[in-house]
């Protein structure tokens, strides 16, 4: 990867993080690289993220919109997209600038609203983890039919739905109960949020699909929530429609953790146990 010019995307309202980006600034323009602090360009060769997850999903639509590749740096707090760790900074940015990098093309999704009975077409709103219906009142439960391609799946009875890449199944996804999926897998996960109903599971759909959603019935105050965004208030005569977007996110791993690394550290499987040998095994 070569790299001329690249956009330094710092964690909002942090002086702290705002100063980090500055000395990264005067590290890469002493290495001859141009640098822009918290803007975004078209002929950008890359992106670097200062702060948390929240940070990245902030820029990942522009960034999947105009093909330049992102990449983390955790100052934030639990960072599952921003995977380079700050005490590893330099390093990590030295091994890429040296070439050696890992670019995962992580699946976005598109969303958009037909408003009324008219179906007047919103702008779309793109995610990288979830697009979420969810209620605002607490004393009520709702109705949400859904449906895949026009065909029907169910009418789930919950606090409200999630619709989800891979890469968001570790983060709403998960704490509703739903699986987790390799990020660079291809799929749409669909996981009801505390269904009223226990048989109500979560479905892994095909990333051609095309999921539908309508309430059925009359409620009050549902939101449609899009990468943790409040983008549109949803009501009975209105129909939510998510696929896969055209572009996907080109995100630049760590090149010292896996994706399972990086799951251990952040969900504590086995304790404190850093890794395990495999046995070798016969093949043959």
């Amino acid at each position: 990867m070569k790299i001329k010019s690249l956009g330094i995307i710092t964690k909002r309202n942090s002086a702290d993080v705002l100063h980090i980006g500055k000395e990264l600034s005067l590290w890469f323009e002493k290495r001859g690289i141009n640098t822009s602090l918290n803007q975004i360009d078209p002929e950008m060769d890359m992106l670097v993220i200062l702060g948390g997850d929240g940070t990245l999903l902030h820029v990942a639509d522009q960034a999947s919109h105009y093909d330049i590749p992102v990449v983390g740096i955790n100052l934030g707090n639990l960072g599952f997209l921003t995977e380079i760790a700050a005490d590893e900074m330099y390093q990590a940015l030295e091994a890429l600038l040296a070439g050696k990098v890992d670019v995962e093309k992580r699946m976005m999704l598109k969303a958009r609203i037909l408003l009324g009975p008219e179906k007047i077409k919103s702008e779309s709103a793109f995610a990288l983890n979830e697009v979420v219906i969810v209620k605002g009142n607490t004393e009520q439960v709702i109705r949400l039919g859904c449906w895949a391609d026009e065909e029907y799946i169910t009418t789930y009875k919950a606090d409200g739905l999630i619709i989800s890449t891979p890469t968001g199944s570790t983060a709403y996804n998960l704490s509703a109960g739903g699986p987790i999926v390799q990020a660079e897998l291809e799929a749409i996960l669909v996981t009801p949020i505390c269904p009223f109903m226990l048989e109500s599971r979560p479905v892994l759909l095909s990333p051609h699909s095309k999921i539908t959603s309508q309430l059925a019935g009359p409620v009050n105050d549902v939101k449609v929530i899009v990468d943790g965004r409040f983008v549109w208030k949803m009501g009975e005569q209105d129909t939510l429609v998510v696929e896969t977007a055209a572009k996907p996110l080109q995100l630049i791993s760590s090149p010292h953790k896996g994706y399972f690394d990086i799951l251990r550290n952040k969900l504590n499987w086995g304790g404190q146990v850093s890794g395990c040998k495999l046995k070798h095994i016969q093949t043959s």
